[in-house]
């Protein structure tokens, strides 16, 4: 059987299934799972941590840990849950070791070739800046809320903290963007 009817067949049949042959060791079922998963986890490191690098690296060591623990994934949801999971805590690590190492600055980072170009480079590249000047678990509470659309209720077991921090992250983070947002265009005009 040749390697491209595998990994059609692979695409065609259901999720559970293909989750069940993963597990089992098919290597052809794994390179499915991390087709169709690999944006997500990519783009949540890449505007966590705005560095493409790193952002593959961190992606492919979640790719690695998910190999590892393919036998306790017990539903594609629960996979989906598991990757969001593992990426943030991974995002939230890499932070705190950058904190060691020189930054690069935004400008030098390129964008990933995925991503649509956005209706406003300017407030695009502001927004990316402010939401990376916010800390750690703020700025991922955001980036699951407002990339990933989960709820704060999803945001909460994904990160392993209580609703109300999670709602008071969200809050926080908002006020402080707008107010930073407004202090570099200036208060919007509504006439």
């Amino acid at each position: 059987m040749s390697e491209a009817y595998r990994l059609s067949e692979a695409a065609a049949q259901r999720p559970e299934d293909v989750l069940a042959r993963s597990a089992g060791g098919d290597p052809s079922a794994f390179e499915s799972i991390v087709r169709e998963h690999q944006g997500m986890v990519f783009s949540m490191a890449y505007h966590f941590l705005r560095n493409r690098a790193l952002a593959e690296e961190l992606a492919q060591d979640v790719f690695l840990s998910l190999y590892q623990n393919l036998s306790s994934i017990k539903s594609p949801a629960h996979l989906v849950y598991w990757l969001r999971k593992v990426t943030s805590h991974r995002c939230l690590d890499q932070a705190r070791r950058q904190k060691l190492r020189s930054h690069l600055s935004l400008e030098e980072v390129r964008e990933p070739a995925v991503m649509k170009p956005p209706r406003d480079m300017i407030l695009s590249r502001t927004l990316g800046r402010l939401v990376s000047s916010l800390p750690e678990k703020p700025r991922m509470v955001v980036i699951l809320r407002y990339q990933e659309d989960l709820h704060p209720f999803e945001i909460a077991e994904v990160m392993n903290m209580p609703i109300n921090t999670v709602k008071s992250h969200l809050r926080r983070s908002l006020a402080m963007l707008r107010e930073k947002l407004s202090s570099s265009f200036g208060e919007p005009d509504y006439e």
